[in-house]
């Protein structure tokens, strides 16, 4: 009797045993965690876009150096919904509202390291209107003129870059200049809409030097991050007219305008007037 009593204590022991060994082997049921998806879709991160970046060295431009939107006339000139505008950062002398306020002033341009930039400007007068005319001006530190020249109007309103041709004397490291670019509304002397501001021009470090050997994009990313306004736009731009339709270059565009504070004129198209040499 014991011998039976003691085998079937083993026998229920072993069975136990079985049981719970197999509940611990089944599959598992719980859900698996998530792999990291091999995808571009999933772990690639938004394309970056130019964004200005204020130089961290102080430079020489003058406290209140410029206007960068044009005051009404006092005279004939038409109504125009957006304002004769120079495509330039502005530091504003004291907070006053958003940066269109046209009233604003401070300091007004940028840097470039090219011998002779390009300007670029905003314009929403036309060559149609009648009795308009416009000139652009370039004076060194000693307010002498470098450069003096009738600026043609666009066909229609929109951005329109103004080069330094070949003939004027490459501006000088170090040295800041002033720059002007007005609208008379008769032919006879009258008070101008004008904008007008600083550029200066700089050695870039030798470290950035090395990165300038990247692709036109890459190239204006790192202009834009070292405060070297007038170079990224100018090839920016350059990108826009030769790609009109490329709407990767039109968001690149509007977002360095809209890092200055221009978003207001960053959709307004670019006209591309006859090069001079």
């Amino acid at each position: 009797m014991k011998l039976i009593l003691t085998i079937a204590l083993i026998l229920s022991f072993l069975i136990q045993q079985h049981a719970s060994t197999a509940q611990t082997q089944q599959p598992a049921t719980t859900k698996q965690p998530v792999q990291p998806s091999t995808g571009a879709t999933s772990t690639q991160q938004p394309t970056s876009r130019p964004i200005f970046v204020l130089p961290k060295t102080p430079t020489r431009l003058s406290p209140i150096s410029g206007r960068r939107a044009g005051m009404g006339s006092r005279d004939s000139c038409p109504a125009v919904p957006t304002a004769l505008t120079a495509l330039v950062p502005l530091q504003e002398e004291q907070k006053v509202g958003e940066q269109t306020d046209k009233s604003i002033i401070g300091i007004v341009g940028g840097l470039t390291t090219s011998e002779r930039p390009t300007f670029w400007f905003y314009v929403p007068y036309t060559q149609d209107l009648a009795n308009l005319r416009s000139e652009f001006i370039l004076q060194n530190s000693m307010g002498k003129d470098v450069y003096k020249h009738a600026q043609a109007l666009p066909p229609k309103p929109g951005v329109i870059g103004i080069p330094l041709p070949n003939t004027v004397t490459s501006l000088e490291v170090g040295h800041t200049y002033h720059w002007y670019l007005k609208v008379y509304c008769q032919q006879t002397v009258s008070v101008p809409v004008y904008v007008e501001g600083d550029i200066e021009r700089v050695k870039i470090d030798s470290r950035v030097m090395q990165q300038l050997a990247a692709d036109t994009r890459q190239k204006i990313l790192i202009y834009a991050k070292q405060g070297i306004w007038f170079d990224a736009l100018t090839m920016l731009a350059q990108k826009r007219l030769s790609n009109p339709n490329d709407a990767s270059v039109k968001d690149d565009w509007q977002s360095l305008l809209q890092s200055v504070n221009l978003g207001n004129i960053a959709t307004a198209p670019l006209v591309n007037l006859p090069n001079r040499q």
